[in-house]
């Protein structure tokens, strides 16, 4: 268990990437704070889980991801907590679809919000603590759409090419502190976010369910299958290791050969 005495925050792990890639933490030993919603008893479940996965504690932080404040405390109170932490994982996300001359003002600015300046607040917040131990792993949860462009989804590109920005600049502020700085751009993994766009791309591409699923989802992946949460949550796992030491400001895509294109 190489993270054995190491502690993380995983943003948006309720379910879906980020559940994986706290599962994933906790099996290697890791302190792990969750963040999200959901049902109580279904949070306290995993917060169980993962507690017992890693042999220590598991904390649920219910912090709002769109109120900087809420961040801060998380931050503060993760490290009062655990030293750390150690490791973040920037992955909370949302997606609209609506060409832009329609896009709704609050899903812009609501979009904008989760997807890019939580990341940056808090990735702001927890780098003294990473200083101050001399090591640290900033992830995010990035996109091929950190690469590429897919038409109707303006604000989540923006914000996922934002984020792929913010990794290569915080990777050589930090390069000579043994913090490294990485993101991970998953292809369609089948998850809760990727499910609820069908409806909208449906109305917006005049489309059945299963042609979007298969002529414009999987149209983008040459191996035309879902990426799966727990091979995001691998890669994750792996640029935590001190092996992967020399990897900072890179985008790892995991997205079936979709930006190889």
């Amino acid at each position: 268990m190489f993270l054995k005495g190491k502690s993380a925050i995983v943003t948006g792990s309720t379910s879906g990437i980020g559940l994986a890639i706290a599962r994933a933490l906790a099996a290697e030993g890791a302190s792990v704070t969750i963040n999200g919603f959901g049902e109580a008893a279904a949070i306290e479940a995993v917060r169980a889980e993962l507690e017992t996965l890693a042999g220590a504690p598991a904390r649920y932080d219910g912090a709002n991801l769109m109120d900087v404040a809420a961040i801060e405390r998380m931050a503060r109170d993760c490290h009062e907590a655990t030293g750390g932490p150690d490791i973040i994982v920037n992955n909370a996300g949302m997606q609209h679809v609506s060409p832009i001359e329609e896009f709704p003002v609050d899903q812009y600015d609501r979009i904008v919000a989760l997807n890019m300046s939580a990341a940056f607040h808090l990735t702001r917040m927890v780098v003294p603590m990473m200083k101050a131990r001399k090591w640290g792993r900033i992830l995010s949860t990035a996109s091929a759409h950190s690469l590429v462009a897919s038409p109707n989804k303006s604000a989540y590109v923006m914000t996922k090419h934002a984020i792929a920005g913010l990794t290569k600049t915080i990777a050589l502020e930090l390069a000579t502190t043994g913090i490294t700085v990485n993101c991970i751009s998953p292809g369609y993994v089948w998850t809760t976010l990727v499910e609820n766009q069908i409806p909208d791309t449906m109305k917006a591409r005049g489309l059945t369910r299963d042609q979007v699923i298969n002529d414009v989802l999987l149209a983008a992946q040459p191996t035309k299958k879902f990426v799966t949460p727990q091979e995001v949550a691998a890669m994750a796992l792996f640029l935590c290791r001190d092996e992967a030491g020399s990897i900072t400001g890179a985008n790892m895509s995991v997205d079936g050969g979709w930006t190889a294109q």
